[in-house]
């Protein structure tokens, strides 16, 4: 899967996830997590989600011009 989530912790784009749950960030090559890189992941992906959520939930009841 191609994306870009930017991880503050990690100062890094995350720019692809594989399957097997690998991931390559900006300009590096594929690797696998650690345990401390995958929580920061995590916890940047799901915040970018409820950020992403607000924003659409806001768009489609806000009013139309």
């Amino acid at each position: 899967m191609s994306l870009k989530l930017y991880v503050d912790a990690m100062d890094a784009v995350v720019v692809e996830v594989s399957a097997d749950g690998r991931v390559r960030l900006e300009n590096e090559d594929w690797s696998r997590p650690t345990l401390q890189e995958r929580r920061a992941i995590l916890f940047a992906a799901t915040t970018a989600i409820e950020e992403l959520t607000e924003l659409v939930e806001i768009l489609q009841d806000g009013p139309a011009e």
